[in-house]
């Protein structure tokens, strides 16, 4: 479910922290941790297939095995690569037990919809069997394992989250390991992940841009904390528990805004009865469900990102090919331009970085023309300056720049810049 309503508050309250990215290419040279569960289902919902005009079927192999999963995750990450992008897949582990009731609920709408889709066969509405058969698709255990044994071929790094993937994402890009989290899931800003991509996996014959959404731009436009974000996240409705009924994201907002924290914001709404309003029992008492939805965003278990390995290789072709092809059914033809595109993908990559390398390495060239010690004012609006503007605070150090090789923000058309002392200058 993510965090309802989220975006949308997002869209009205803090639109600057959006930003819209018309060309893949444009996010070159990042490092992405994606979440595989999540594009997983997005594969196996939008690449199907409709034979005479009837309702839409999972691709599938000669022997009937479904293979949309493989499809979606073999072109779309190929094309991420294609375009100077390094995809890190998370994979699910073990759901948290705070989640066993919305895994029920999911359970009960996947029972309804069956109920609907057999209604809707006995009737012939091809419109309705497409829609019910799309929401009872779920990736299956054997699915994920397709999917690893895939990547692990491809040369292209993954790993199994101990939770929650979107949890796992958030730490590796607060960690340096990657630059964002690639999901649909809003709740990865709930889990404190500094930069989302939404829609990256979305098949590019649909023609919408990619949404970057920026954490800390958010908290600064809400005027809040990341700890009072993440209550309001809660008060909107999240997976970890049932959220206030009469209190929608806006009165959520206003409520934070105003009581600072859920604690003080119960305490009102049993002052001031409003209307409409009826607090759950279980976020009242010594022990309140919201307290621990609190420690799930703040402290989730995650991946330790000191052991987890992160390394892109060269794809293994003859089993890449054996795999898709002998195990799958997958047309050889294809199979093998695909994987020349892949290869070529990796040239392209080390060709980013290495023109990354060379833009860090001017910077220090410039910054070494400057009286060390000082606060330089830099202006960045000359052409031959505009590949740095990639950061969005309008006051950086040194070592920021220098260490992580972040440059100032494309909004940001100057900077100050605090020098160190020469001996310290690269």
């Amino acid at each position: 479910m993510g965090i309802k309503g989220l975006m949308k508050l997002l869209q009205e309250e803090a639109p600057s922290c959006i930003k819209e990215v018309e060309k893949m290419s444009a996010l070159a040279g990042h490092a992405v941790a994606i979440d595989a569960s999540m594009a997983l289902y997005q594969f196996l919902i939008a690449i199907r297939s409709a034979d005479g005009g009837g309702p839409s079927q999972a691709l599938t192999n000669a022997d009937g095995e479904v293979t949309s999963h493989l499809q979606g995750m073999f072109s779309r990450t190929i094309r991420m690569m294609e375009n100077g992008l390094k995809p890190v897949y998370v994979f699910d582990g073990k759901p948290p037990v705070m989640k066993s009731g919305e895994l029920a609920k999911r359970s009960d709408r996947r029972q309804e919809a069956q109920k609907a889709l057999e209604e809707a066969t006995e009737k012939g509405i091809a419109e309705d069997i497409d829609r019910f058969n799309k929401r009872l698709v779920r990736a299956t255990p054997q699915h994920n394992a397709d999917c690893v044994e895939l990547l692990s071929l491809m040369g292209v790094p993954h790993i199994i989250a101990p939770c929650e993937a979107e949890a796992s994402c958030a730490e590796l890009a607060k960690g340096g390991h990657v630059y964002a989290a690639g999901t649909e899931d809003m709740d990865a800003l709930t889990f404190g992940v500094p930069v989302l991509y939404r829609r990256l996996t979305v098949s590019p014959a649909k023609k919408i841009p990619i949404l970057e959404i920026r954490l800390e731009r958010a908290l600064q436009e809400l005027g809040l904390t990341y700890e009072q974000f993440v209550d309001l996240c809660i008060l909107c409705g999240c997976d970890y528990c049932d959220s206030i009924r009469g209190v929608g994201p806006k009165k959520a907002y206003a409520g934070i805004k105003e009581h600072k924290n859920i604690e003080n914001y119960i305490e009102h709404l049993r002052t001031h009865k409003s209307k409409g309003v009826i607090i759950p029992d279980e976020w009242l008492g010594e022990n309140p469900i919201y307290k621990n939805a609190r420690e799930m965003f703040i402290q989730p278990e995650v991946v330790d990102t000191k052991k987890a390995k992160i390394k892109w290789s060269d794809p293994q072709e003859t089993e890449l090919l054996d795999f898709l092809v002998k195990k799958h059914g997958f047309q050889k033809d294809r199979v093998l331009s695909a994987i020349m595109r892949l290869k070529k993908s990796k040239s392209t990559q080390s060709q980013k970085r290495l023109d990354s390398f060379f833009k860090w390495l001017s910077l220090a060239i410039l910054f070494r023309s400057f009286p060390s010690g000082q606060s330089h004012r830099f202006n960045f609006t000359s052409p031959n300056m505009a590949p740095f503007l990639k950061h969005e605070k309008s006051s950086l150090t040194y070592e920021t720049i220098m260490k992580q090789q972040v440059f100032p923000a494309a909004y940001a058309l100057s900077c100050t810049i605090l020098l160190p002392s020469k001996e310290i200058l690269l």
